[in-house]
């Protein structure tokens, strides 16, 4: 795992970040979720609906996926989402950006290999937290492996 974090940050606080988003999360709104089970953009949302988490796919070829009901945007969403997880490439973020602020999201979380700095400090000025480049699942698992969810 090789989390994008801010100068600020060391490798170790970004996890715990990651950590306490993680413990903290209930509902997940997955951004490009698949319906293809051999893709991540599937296999992650659903390893992490098996670890309790509440997954919302939002893709607008999609009605339904996992057992929930799929959404064309984010704003379409009626309730409230914790995490936006973003499975879509690196210059498509920043709408999504706009919209997980709309909604009052609480954490961007943008896949592995997926960075987009100006869509990151416009989510930090609007008060989200923002994860970069790091696979939700994979983070998921190492620290429930150590323990610590």
């Amino acid at each position: 795992m090789s989390p994008y974090f801010t100068e600020t940050q060391t490798a170790d606080s970004a996890l715990e970040e990651m950590r306490k988003i993680l413990a903290d999360a209930k509902t997940i709104a997955v951004v490009g979720l698949s319906d293809k089970p051999d893709r991540p953009s599937h296999s992650i949302p659903e390893y992490l609906q098996s670890q309790g988490y509440r997954i919302i796919p939002v893709n607008p070829r999609l009605t339904e996926v996992l057992g929930e009901k799929a959404y064309a945007h984010l704003r379409d969403i009626p309730f409230p989402i914790d995490v936006v997880d973003i499975f879509r490439k690196s210059e498509d973020v920043p709408p999504v950006v706009d919209d997980a602020i709309a909604i009052k999201a609480k954490v961007v979380w943008m896949q592995l290999g997926i960075v987009n700095e100006e869509a990151a400090a416009k989510a930090r000025a609007a008060g989200l937290k923002v994860i970069q480049d790091a696979c939700m699942g994979a983070t998921h698992r190492k620290l429930r492996s150590q323990g610590k969810i």
